[in-house]
This record gives structure tokens, sequence and C-alpha cells, in this order.
């Protein structure tokens, strides 16, 4: 493998000319610095990551540890994160924390052993005794879709609360009245978030959300079937549940079918997080959709600006309403009354022709 040294003496510049036009330093002459970057392309010369990081303390590396990577959300975001940071010149190391607080704690303490130069993490549930301490250390840090309350970190998410309320009211103007809830773990924001969205938008509507019509989930299929079957057990069951999460939602989908049900006829279905999978559901899911790509490519542009010494700052992005069949299609208006045409003459109780006979008929 070719070395700074031999880059230099092909280019015919020092060594620590080399090392300056690599590095964009605006004392470099444009002629030398296009001389260093022919020789590095014809020598295939690769910078030794690891003693470029000695001398500055800085790898360009960033850490992500996700809640659930098999969560199509999460995959696209984790998608969203590497594009952005590989513009910016920055690589990635992926943990998925598969909503375990503990595993989540191993891949932050790998990370920060790899010398990362900044951390993004949409936290797990329960806790996380190494991220406060990370915080604490000076590590630049930031939160995407999920934060923990009480912790001076950035948080770039979307807001999905006028969403819900739209949906809620999409639900509302279709007739459904007995609405449910599959919830994601109320230890985790986004969990307790639209639980709470949720219940606002129904009681905007004068309506209430008994207990019995919420359903605790873990943002996994399988708790979303579960809830689902106890609705459909209920002497009266909702006309329309709501899935906080898209994997709740399938496995919602799949107990209604389990029972011989369809949507919407039999029950409405609805969820947050869209996904391209509801497309090519039948019917296709209504959703609450979060800009996801906005938000991986912003929350690492705020983890550099931490890195490099800008003032830390929060993004909030709006979530929308993506409306599809899978609550019902909408009540056809009533038919509007005959007006008068031309030559039609209304008459009142008090007699002559019948009402909406012309008067030459």
């Amino acid at each position: 493998m070719a070395s700074i040294k031999d880059v230099a003496a092909r280019a015919g510049v020092s060594v620590a000319t080399v090392s300056r036009a690599l590095n964009g330093h605006p004392s470099v002459s444009p002629g030398a610095r296009a001389r260093v970057l022919a020789a590095v392309t014809a020598l295939e010369y690769r910078p030794n990551a690891v003693a470029r990081s000695l001398r500055t303390d800085r790898t360009r590396t960033l850490g992500l540890v996700i809640s659930d990577l098999l969560n199509p959300y999460f995959t696209a975001l984790a998608r969203a994160v590497e594009e952005e940071a590989r513009t910016l010149g920055y690589s990635v190391i992926l943990g998925n924390a598969d909503e375990r607080p503990e595993l989540q704690d191993h891949h932050i303490r790998t990370l920060l052993d790899r010398r990362i130069d900044g951390l993004l993490v949409s936290p797990a549930g329960g806790g996380s005794p190494l991220l406060p301490d990370a915080v604490r250390s000076g590590m630049p840090v930031v939160f995407v879709d999920r934060w923990i309350p009480g912790l001076d970190v950035p948080v770039i998410r979307a807001d999905g609360r006028a969403a819900v309320a739209d949906l809620v009211g999409h639900l509302h103007g279709l007739g459904h009245r007995r609405l449910a809830i599959i919830a994601g773990p109320p230890a985790t924001t986004t969990g307790s978030e639209r639980v709470t969205a949720f219940r606002a938008g129904l009681g905007a509507l004068g309506l209430a959300l008994p207990e019995t019509y919420i359903g605790q989930g873990d943002f996994q299929a399988g708790s979303g079937r579960t809830a689902m079957e106890r609705f459909l057990a209920l002497p009266e069951p909702p006309e329309a549940v709501f899935a906080a999460d898209n994997l709740m939602a399938l496995g919602a989908l799949d107990a209604i079918r389990a029972r011989g049900l369809r949507v919407p006829e039999d029950i409405a279905l609805a969820a947050f997080d869209d996904i391209p999978w509801f497309v090519h559901t039948d019917p296709p899911i209504t959703s609450v959709a979060q800009p996801t790509e906005e938000l991986g490519r912003a929350a690492v542009r705020a983890l550099i600006d931490r890195i490099e010494g800008r003032p830390p700052r929060s993004v909030t992005l709006p979530a929308r309403l993506v409306v599809r069949r899978s609550c019902g299609e909408p009540h056809p208006p009533p038919p509007a009354a005959p007006s008068p045409g031309r030559g039609q003459t209304l008459h009142g109780s008090g007699g002559g022709r019948p009402e909406g006979r012309t008067a030459a008929s």
C-alpha cells in the first residue's frame, strides 16, 4: 500500500503539504493541491484513519443506537442518518437495542470505547444509566424520535398531536363513536404521548376513552395481536382501533382476520408510523406519517453542530394524516332538496297547484 511519503514524492511536495491538501487547508496552492490529488489517485492512497484520529482526536465516526431495527420506521431512519453522515464526511456505527435497555447500554459502552465523535440515540424504555453518564462526560449526544425527560440533550422529533387529532376527527366523520387504542410502552415518550394525544382528540369531540378501550402494547406485532383479540372479545367491541405503531397494527390486522372479520366493514383500523407495506395491505391502512428522512438528516446535522461546538438545538417537525381505505368510506351526503327552476312556483299550505309543479303542467 502506498504511504503518504510516496504521495509526497510523486507530487513533488512535502509530507506536510500532502496532509494539508487532504484536509482542505487554505494555505495549499491550487496547483499543489491538484498534484497531490492526482498522486493520490494514481497510487490509490488511502489515509490511515487510526493514525489520523490519534493526531486530531477525531474519528469522524458517529454512533447510532435505535430501538428496533426490525421496525421499518427505524430502518428508514437509520438509512437517512447514514446517508446524511456520509454526505458530511462521517461514518456511522449502528447498534440495535431491540427495545431492551440493557442491550442499549451494551451498544453505548461499545461505541464509546470505539472513540466515536458523537452519539445519536432513540432510547428504549426503562431508562439507561449510561446515557446520563455519557452526557455528563461531555460526549455530544442527540436524541432522535424519543428522548429522556430531564436530560439537557437536543431532541429531533415529530409532533404527532395534530395528526392524531385529525385521525380522530376522520374516524368520527365516518360515524365511528367507540374508538380504542393499542398503546406503546408508557416508559417511552412516544408511547405515553400518543395515548395522551388520542385521549385529547376524543375529548375535543365529547367522547371518552374507557380503560377497556386501552390495550397495552410494546411496539411489537405480538402485543398488537393480543390487544385486538381482547377488544374483539368485549361485549361491546370498539368500532375503530388506532394502533400507536406500525408493527402493532399488523398484529392487530392478523387478529381481525383470524376471527373471520373484515376491515373496515366489521372494524376500522389505523396506525401511527406510515410504512410502504401499508399501501399493499388489503385494504390499505390509514396512518399517521412521520417525516422520517427529514428527521434522520436533521439529527445528523444537530449532532455535528454539537461536535463542532455550535449551540445545540432541538427540531420538531409535523406529522401528517394519510387517509386510505381501512377506516371506511365517507358516507354520501343526503340528496339536496330540489330548488325552484325556471317557470316553477312553490306554494305553501294554502293550496293551489302541487308543490314543485310548474304553472304550465
